[in-house]
């Protein structure tokens, strides 16, 4: 996807010489959810692909589920890495509703953490629906649907009464009707908006009343972020170095973060290539007033030749 008015978002530098350029939309929020700044076709709609899923997080609580934990509803609006926690949450989840992993509709897969993907090769294990980095998600929605007194069967459905809320929701936390829904790579329907109101839709949460499924989301996302992503992802690290941030990323070069009080920020990279996400990311925190010193282990990516670093992934400007 390209548009003759995306700018350069994050240049890559190596040995002093600019070697490419990623181009994409970002839109900068204040507190009140106004346009401060916006650079690129932020009105546009993209697939916020993962980073939809704390918004869509709310529409399982409204259902009527009742997660046992806070782990759990963090694991519901993650993107984990498929480690011996995340895997066991899911499970345990799936029992809880009376269902097994048989019941998730996402497709098996290895764990996205390298370390513990080695292991389940060393160990001959075969790929896993429970180890597919969206299983928590699944298993809330699951969960849900139980809890709502909706079939099982067919919850991936766009019809299916569990969609249908999911799409309305997005849509009203967003302030702007959903244009398409395709199916995401974990089977599930995924929901087309512009980054505008990705935005509008995770600051939603964060500036939500306390006892509100928007606020229950968001405190859980930013209590457990190694539920959301996993050991050295960076969701879980900048959650962890910036005081109430909620961030998520998603596939194909999308991230969105918010702060209460504050704004949100979210933006697409058009290539749909990660390593320019956090330098761009932290460059419209920036603008939110987060210092330096906390954005500065996220705000550069090097970019590395033979046993050193030579250069740098960086925002543009």
């Amino acid at each position: 996807m390209s548009y003759p008015d995306n700018p350069v978002l994050v240049e890559v530098h190596r040995s002093g010489f600019l070697e490419s350029v990623h181009r994409g939309s970002l839109v900068v929020l204040d507190a009140t959810g106004a346009v401060v700044h916006a650079v690129g076709a932020v009105s546009v709609p993209t697939l916020p692909r993962s980073s939809n899923k704390p918004v869509q997080a709310t529409t399982y609580l409204d259902a009527g589920w009742v997660p046992r934990s806070t782990e759990e509803l963090a694991i519901a609006a993650g993107s984990h890495s498929g480690e011996p926690g995340h895997v066991e949450l899911a499970l345990a989840m799936l029992a809880a509703a009376g269902l097994a992993e048989h019941d998730l509709g996402c497709p098996a897969a290895l764990p996205s953490d390298e370390r513990e993907k080695a292991t389940w090769l060393v160990e001959g294990r075969s790929p896993a629906r429970s180890a597919m980095n969206c299983s928590g998600k699944h298993a809330a929605m699951l969960s849900a649907c139980v809890a709502a007194g909706w079939p099982t069967e067919g919850y991936l459905d766009r019809a299916h009464p569990l969609q249908q809320a999911v799409e309305a929701r997005l849509g009203e936390a967003g302030g702007e009707q959903v244009s398409a829904v395709v199916v995401d790579g974990c089977g599930a329907p995924q929901h087309a908006l512009s980054v505008t109101a990705l935005a509008r839709g995770v600051l939603s949460l964060v500036q939500a009343e306390p006892g509100t499924s928007g606020r229950a989301v968001a405190d859980a996302v930013r209590a457990h972020p190694w539920l959301v992503a996993g050991t050295g992802k960076d969701d879980t690290l900048l959650m962890g170095a910036v005081p109430d941030l909620l961030v998520k990323g998603g596939a194909d070069g999308v991230h969105v973060a918010a702060l209460p009080g504050v704004g949100a920020v979210a933006l697409k990279l058009d290539d749909g290539g990660d390593r320019g996400r956090m330098p761009a990311l932290c460059a419209g925190l920036t603008r939110l007033g987060v210092t330096a010193d906390l954005l500065a282990p996220f705000a550069v990516t090097p970019v590395s030749g033979g046993d050193g670093v030579v250069g740098e992934v960086r925002a543009a400007g």
